[in-house]
């Protein structure tokens, strides 16, 4: 029971490893969202199981059960709303990359071993590299994003092992206690600090922060909309969570790790705000909207303390909902998923789908931070956590960054209810799209408005 989660999702994988050889290719979309509910409900089930397994490089507790679950559900809800089967060659096989993927995250937010998180988050990306060619309108932007991602993973791995190897040097171990043990006393050397942002670089690239951020936007344009909705939503829970599971071990010494984590919130924040500011393009200005949004997460851990780590997974729940409704908007906009969809093309989206309308509304005045919603109430609480730490300047930053962010959010929402459009005909949606559609707007303005119960359980799991 206790690694059943993990169980089930290599099941799932292997199911559809078996469903690529056969021809028979009926119902996958049904089979794929009963499996992921399923999935989800039993992680649901399991999320109180504790236990350490191989030799202590797997620890199974309460701070990683909730991080599956997050996983889960994003993971079933990118599946529910996939649903182009035109848009995807080889629909078996992407279903099958998806659930590998997704295991080795969940893997990875059990991880507290040097090794074991490599061999996690290779089977992760391995699995993404191989989703990123399979959209079926090959253009050569499609094969350049398919070249890039693989090329700058292959990268970020590399300078990950470099870091890593210095701080098995450092600490004779490869267990994390161990490391962030001996850590302290390299910190206040050049060597020491050099070795833990070399170490992290994989998980910066996971959440495209800066200095590591310049694949997402030609990655989020070239790959189809459900593989880009993917990238840009799951892996990051599972990357926060292992910086968060970082900076509690590393609590006794925080200022050598806190002016790098500074340094690179600020240029996040600042360049994907400045950038998004002229895209065009709604999956690039997602994209610089995600760097920007990286930055302020990271805000959450230069406290290294039990607030501020509860606040960057709060706000990482948040962001999961907000950014997959709006998502979910573009995949909407582009049935044929053949182009990708501009801002031009909200235009008269009020008239033509009022709910669709609703849902853009919605989840972009929570990423831009306005309340009601949940994105107002993670950054809260993100802010609150570096004022108290006495980190006042980057507070000041991420205020005039957010600001910033307002003229490209709000535009979005100015386009699509005030402009008209050519296009007269109604966008007709699905009963189930409807759903979702309300599902997503529920759930940011209920973590807007009720914020006390996440963010309580977030701070026992801490």
């Amino acid at each position: 029971m206790t690694l059943l989660p993990e169980l089930y999702m290599f099941l799932f994988s292997v199911f559809f490893l078996f469903l690529s050889v056969g021809k028979k290719r009926t119902s996958l979309f049904t089979a794929a969202r009963v499996l992921a509910l399923v999935g989800f409900f039993i992680t649901l089930v399991c999320s109180g199981a504790r236990g350490v397994f191989f030799a202590g490089a797997y620890q199974v507790d309460f701070f990683s059960q909730i991080f599956k679950v997050l996983l889960s559900a994003g993971f079933t809800l990118v599946v529910f709303m996939f649903e182009k089967e035109n848009e995807v060659e080889n629909l078996p096989e992407f279903f099958m990359f998806l659930g590998f993927s997704t295991l080795g995250l969940m893997i990875l937010v059990s991880s507290v071993e040097l090794i074991s998180i490599v061999v996690s988050l290779e089977i992760s990306s391995f699995s993404l590299y191989a989703i990123v060619p399979l959209r079926k309108a090959q253009t050569r932007t499609q094969i350049e994003a398919a070249m890039k991602y693989l090329f700058f993973g292959a990268i970020s791995t590399g300078i990950m092992l470099y870091g890593m190897g210095y701080l098995y040097g450092m600490a004779h171990s490869t267990y994390l206690p161990d490391i962030m043990a001996r850590l302290p006393q390299f910190l206040s050397q050049p060597l020491g600090v050099l070795a833990i942002i070399l170490a992290l670089s994989a998980f910066f690239f996971k959440l495209s922060l800066f200095p590591l951020h310049f694949w997402a936007p030609d990655i989020y344009e070239g790959a189809s909309d459900a593989t880009t909705t993917f990238i840009a939503t799951v892996p990051k829970i599972a990357a926060t969570a292992l910086l968060i599971r970082l900076a509690m071990l590393a609590s006794s010494s925080p200022a050598q790790l806190a002016t790098v984590i500074i340094v690179f919130a600020a240029f996040s924040m600042t360049l994907g705000n400045l950038v998004g500011l002229v895209q065009k393009d709604l999956k690039r200005l997602l994209a610089y909207s995600g760097i920007a949004h990286a930055g302020y997460l990271m805000m959450g851990l230069l406290s290294f303390n039990r607030e501020g780590n509860a606040a960057a997974a709060y706000y990482i729940a948040v962001y999961l909902f907000m950014n997959l409704a709006l998502f979910y908007v573009v995949m909407l906009l582009s049935r044929r998923g053949e182009k990708n969809v501009t801002i031009n093309d909200l235009s008269g989206l009020a008239r033509r789908s009022p709910l669709l309308a609703l849902t853009l509304a919605v989840a972009a005045f929570s990423l831009a931070g306005i309340p009601p919603t949940g994105g107002f109430t993670g950054k809260f609480f993100l802010f609150v956590t570096a004022f108290k730490a006495g980190y006042l300047a980057i507070v000041i930053i991420a205020a005039v960054n957010t600001v910033i962010s307002l003229f490209y959010y709000l535009n979005l929402v100015r386009v699509s209810y005030s402009r008209e459009s050519e296009e007269l005909r109604p966008l007709a949606l699905a009963f189930h799209e409807k759903v979702l559609c309300c599902v997503f707007n529920i759930v940011i303005i209920y973590l807007g408005l009720m914020p006390f119960g996440l963010i309580d359980l977030f701070r026992d799991a801490m």
